[in-house]
């Protein structure tokens, strides 16, 4: 038997990339035969006893499997772990999450890159809508850095919208004290995506650390960013919603929370937006409203007088740009639409839309801006 054979977290990583092979198969196949026997038992070398036996008989599944794990795919697994510096973390290793090992939809094994010890921080998961505004963003990013800088790890998917907020305030800091970002993905950790987060992922796994239970080469297809997103639940000490619609992932991922008796915390957004009709239905239904990183540590009963001492270092805007901004506060509007609802020349309030812009209180986005209120 070779080395790579002899290797069970290769082996592991073989098993999870076999086709038919999905997270409840792994679980089953590991935790009832272990490693070694479980790719031996799916190479037809051992016989499959009881339920295992049952599983594999299932659609021809067991010939497919047969076929397929070989010592070529051993090989392969290990050249793209050792390519691209991925561990694997099984479940019964130390550093596997604690929070998850107990877990009922525990991944059998986990890929990793970065250091798994941001577990052992507390921890907030925060979720939303990759099409969000732009104010969105810019609470997450300022919640996430606020967090980070009172020693809580942020939790998120490295998606579009409101988790690559999250996880850049997460890496606003530099402070040594920060404390490191957890992301949670649904590819291989070799294939990028979004592809445009390229950076962001490599600045996650340099500070912190990326999971997966996608063996490498692994696409990101539909199928896998729900499962995706019970891990992240699960990994979770509370979940923060900042915005989202009434349906999609981050809906998905508050019911995994709730599963888990995992609070689920929202932030409120304009009954105009539809980006907020999910946040708002949640607090409708009894969630906590967080209207600032405060919120977030008193729940998980931290000392938050250190974030709250901070200030916002924007300059105030004057009285006549805090009208134009309170109205933006109600729900974005373009130039033409401002004009009309605050009956002031298109000069006048082009100009304080400009001092709004510049001190950072309030951001075009497509023709519509958008207020950009303190977390």
């Amino acid at each position: 038997m070779s080395d790579t054979a002899n290797d069970q977290r290769i082996t592991a990583a073989a098993i999870a990339a076999l086709p038919g092979v999905g997270p409840q198969r792994l679980r089953t196949l590991i935790s009832s035969l272990g490693v070694h026997d479980a790719w031996h038992t799916l190479r037809g070398d051992l016989a499959p006893h009881g339920h295992i036996a049952a599983m594999l008989a299932h659609d021809h599944l067991g010939r497919s499997l047969r076929r397929h794990a070989t010592d070529q795919l051993l090989e392969r697994s290990a050249a793209a772990l050792a390519d691209h510096a991925i561990r694997v973390v099984l479940r019964d290793d130390p550093e596997y999450p604690a929070s998850l090992r107990g877990d009922f939809a525990a991944p059998a094994v986990l890929f990793a890159i970065g250091d798994m010890s941001a577990f052992s921080n507390r921890r907030v998961g925060v979720v939303g809508t990759r099409a969000a505004s732009a104010a969105g963003r810019h609470f997450a990013r300022r919640m996430s850095r606020e967090l980070a800088h009172s020693g809580v790890s942020v939790v998120s998917g490295l998606a579009r919208g409101i988790d690559a907020a999250a996880h850049r305030g997460a890496l606003d800091d530099e402070d040594e004290s920060t404390a490191a970002p957890i992301a949670v993905v649904a590819s291989g950790l070799d294939i990028v995506y979004p592809r445009e987060h390229a950076g962001l992922w490599a600045a996650v796994a340099r500070r912190g650390v990326i999971v997966s239970e996608s063996p490498p080469g692994c696409a990101p297809d539909a199928f896998r960013f729900p499962l995706r997103n019970r891990i992240l639940a699960a990994v979770s000490e509370l979940l923060v919603v900042v915005e989202s619609r009434s349906s999609g992932g981050s809906m998905i991922t508050v019911d995994e929370a709730a599963k888990r008796g995992i609070t689920v915390m929202a932030v409120p957004g304009s009954p105009h937006s539809e980006s907020s009709t999910g946040t708002n239905a949640l607090i409708a239904d009894g969630a906590t409203t967080v209207c600032h990183a405060d919120d977030v540590l008193i729940a998980l009963g931290l000392d938050h007088r250190r974030v709250s001492a901070s200030s916002d270092s924007r300059a105030r805007p004057s009285s006549a740009d805090r009208v134009v901004l309170d109205a933006l506060a109600r729900t974005p509007a373009t130039l033409e639409q401002l004009v009309a609802v605050l009956d002031l020349p298109v000069q006048e309030v082009a100009l304080r839309l400009g001092h709004l812009e510049a001190q950072g209180w309030a951001v075009s986005n497509g023709g519509w801006w958008e207020a950009l209120l303190a977390s």
